[in-house]
């Protein structure tokens, strides 16, 4: 049996149906997923099998079964034997599990014996991944293997009609793991209920490191604005939103105006972060996401989340236990060391995580469930391939929402969430995570996939690593094979890419690309104008730079700048500066990616001068947008060079000219996302026109944002097969896949 089908309480099923069909033999675990050796008579075995395949335990996934005759056996009954590590090996663990329905009953009932035990868990819920050491998957591998087993549990565990028969976390609290709370310098804080001190820390307005599956968050309270502002400050995150987990689904109501499917997603096993909106007068601290209509809940997960989240009297700020832009805390000793000055209190436990993994963030985009961040509950569940790799590969992304990618055979494994690779820890965390990822796997990579821009951290990692074929992959083909690889196309496709900035072949930061690709190669058919970026990267940051570029572009000499309100927040020396910067085309780049287009819209239309973190200006454009506005701006599509050029000066000023008529906001956002629509279908239907009629994919980060993803699918269905990502992120964090893909087809040439 391959698949996932180890810690979801497999071989008891298997060892009840057995039983129950009449069959004997033994059930193990082995490298490669399940062995079953059952003996019986010929219809016995047929039933056995049958109800094999059509009856799995919930949390499973069965991917392949291959049976053979084998030499009969006087064997009286069936039992579960010891794992066995054998050659093919393949990932068969789950991914973590939310704290099942059975185990939150036993957690509520005094006459329990895990009666408010932090721990509890069994073959259907609970810690999978993040505790596991190696496959096969059984407690001596696991972070588990520390807690010998006291004659309860072990009862439990060995018994077949126990819910717990063979559940590796298996524990109590006379065997299992403890929490301890401590003060901010690490130090141990008496207390009889840490949870319950924690509680109470939380309701007084300070800030507990909080240890959970896969690592530490930094819980503070949601509803109150020094709580949050004092988290922000501590933790330097100005203003991107921060995460927020309720008690319950009735709690997630009172803060969201939840859909069906968002309900449905916030109670899954998975338990992502879902992006909602906001109901207004929620209670929800400002400070939570400022200036955004919408928030990041999440439900308890673990057994220890219910019970803080009992305690409290407040929803909580739940974010990832790091400074900004730093890895994930997932080690006691290291928390201490690195979130002193950031946590008033730490709520510890003495269960080692032995891979960290942050939690996933979810949103519905056409209706469909659209992975932001990969991670938590869906590592390390693969991504079938539409065909074998030729050869082992490893892709390893981005610099940007970093994630890497493992492949072999018809299997691609993205790994968990690094993030962002600009500081030294990141960068070590990064090597280290592939590290452990290529030892739990099995996988010795033969091919390793990098981007093309030589300064990335990722690069060097690919060129440096020794007994390994290097292959240069270029961003938005990375992108656009990774939508091919998800919905298991094999091209050509027309793919739709469009982010903030990729380097192309050309030299030149691309980011609005239309391309007729396979995974070997691609043809780049269109581009968006590009948008000089004075100053190179400053001017991502300092949005009105961008802004002053596009109204320049559009009107030359006679650009009305005094008259927009965002240039009068600007010092009138860099105004000059800048300006002369753009006349002259010195210290300038340019830039085709829509993502700066929707920066500099977004400035202008807002008025906002920075972006305090990346992709903020463009987020806040896309939430301002009107969603019954139909009209669109006119643009230009240059088909007389190649690529095409998609030319929207005349959409810049018809824009600037409502904003100077003092139209709202929310008008001149939908107006120029129906134009980025109208522009994008217009494309696809000139390429279309010349190299036939394709599967037309959407992918970048751009594609985030449903207000484009769903307009440009909507003007396309018709008459094409339009894709978007669903369990591979759109934007960086899904670029690994494509990566291995485009290399493993370049190196099995």
């Amino acid at each position: 049996m391959r698949g996932t089908v180890q810690g979801v309480g497999f071989r008891p099923w298997v060892y009840r149906l057995a039983r129950r069909t009449g069959v004997a033999g033994r059930v193990l675990n082995d490298a490669a997923g399940v062995t079953i050796e059952a003996f019986g008579s010929e219809p016995d075995i047929l039933r056995f099998l049958d109800r094999l395949a059509a009856e799995p335990p919930p949390a499973a996934a069965i991917e392949q079964i291959d049976a053979e005759p084998i030499p009969p056996e006087a064997t009286p009954d069936f039992v579960i034997v010891s794992s066995e590590a054998t050659d093919g090996r393949r990932v068969s663990i789950p991914p973590d599990l939310a704290t099942c329905g059975d185990c939150l009953t036993e957690l509520s009932d005094p006459a329990d014996r895990r009666y408010r035990y932090p721990f509890i868990t069994c073959t259907h819920c609970g810690p999978r991944y993040t505790i596991a050491r190696d496959v096969p998957y059984d407690r001596e591998t696991t972070t588990m293997a520390s807690f010998a087993m006291c004659p309860a549990c072990r009862e439990e565990y060995t018994s077949p009609e126990s819910r717990r028969f063979h559940a590796e976390p298996i524990a109590c609290p006379a065997c299992g793991p403890s929490l301890a709370l401590l003060d901010a310098d690490g130090r141990p804080v008496a207390a009889p209920d840490p949870i319950e001190a924690a509680a109470r820390a939380l309701d007084a307005g300070l800030v507990v490191a909080v240890k959970g599956l896969g690592g530490f968050h930094l819980a503070c309270d949601a509803s109150s604005p020094a709580a949050v502002a004092a988290l922000r400050a501590r933790k330097r995150r100005e203003q991107k939103p921060l995460a927020v987990m309720a008690a319950d689904l009735d709690a997630a109501g009172r803060l969201a105006l939840l859909t069906d499917d968002e309900r449905r997603l916030l109670e899954s096993p998975i338990r992502p972060i879902v992006l909602v909106l906001r109901r207004d007068g929620a209670g929800l601290a400002d400070e939570v996401a400022p200036d955004n209509p919408y928030v990041g809940l999440m439900l308890p997960y673990t057994p220890l989340h219910h019970l803080l989240l009992r305690a409290v009297r407040s929803p909580l700020v739940m974010t990832s236990g790091n400074l900004s832009e730093e890895p994930l805390a997932y080690r006691n000793d290291e928390a201490v060391e690195r979130l002193r000055g950031i946590a008033d209190l730490f709520l510890v436990h003495d269960r080692d995580i032995a891979t960290p993994c942050d939690d996933s963030v979810v949103r519905l985009i056409a209706g469909r469930t659209t992975l932001l961040r990969r991670s938590r509950g869906y590592v390390p569940r693969p991504v079938r391939l539409p065909a074998a790799v030729a050869h082992p590969t490893l892709g390893c992304g981005a610099l940007l929402k970093n994630t890497f990618c493992l492949a072999r055979g018809d299997e691609a494994w993205l790994g968990p969430h690094v993030g962002d690779l600009d500081s030294l820890a990141t960068h070590r965390f990064f090597e280290e995570a592939i590290a452990r990822f290529e030892r739990f796997l099995g996988i010795r990579p033969e091919i390793v996939a990098h981007d093309l821009h030589p300064s990335y951290h990722t690069t060097r990692y690919a060129l440096t690593r020794a007994g390994v074929t290097p292959v240069g992959v270029q961003h938005h083909h990375a992108h656009v094979a990774a939508a091919m690889a998800e919905h298991r196309l094999e091209g050509p496709v027309l793919g739709v890419a469009y982010d903030g900035t990729g380097l192309g072949t050309d030299g030149t930061a691309w980011g609005g690309e239309l391309l007729l690709a396979w995974y070997d190669r691609f043809e780049r058919l269109a581009t968006f104008r590009p948008i000089p970026l004075a100053g190179g990267d400053t001017a991502i940051r300092q949005v009105w730079r961008l802004a002053l570029a596009l109204v320049v572009d559009a009107y030359g000499r006679d650009a009305p700048i005094g008259r927009l309100p965002l240039f009068r927040q600007v010092p009138r020396r860099d105004l000059v500066v800048v300006g002369q910067l753009l006349e002259g085309g010195v210290q300038t780049v340019p830039a085709h990616g829509v993502g700066r287009y929707f920066d500099a819209f977004g400035a202008l239309g807002l008025g906002l001068t920075v972006s305090a973190f990346e992709g903020q200006v463009a987020m806040a454009w896309n939430h301002a947008a009107h969603p019954h506005e139909r009209r669109r701006y006119p643009f230009d599509l240059d088909t007389t060079r190649q690529p095409w050029i998609v030319d929207l000066r005349r959409t810049t000023r018809a824009a600037v000219g409502e904003l100077l008529a003092h139209q709202p906001a929310s008008l001149v956002s939908a107006r120029f996302h129906n134009t980025l629509v109208a522009a994008t279908a217009a494309i696809v239907e000139r390429a279309a026109a010349e190299h036939g009629r394709r599967p037309v994919v959407l992918t970048g980060g751009c594609f985030q944002n449903p207000f484009l993803a769903e307009g440009v699918r909507a003007a396309l269905a018709d008459r094409f097969a339009v894709h978007l990502h669903g369990e591979v992120p759109p934007g960086d964090g899904g670029i690994a896949l494509g990566q291995v893909m485009v290399a493993q087809a370049k190196g099995s040439e």
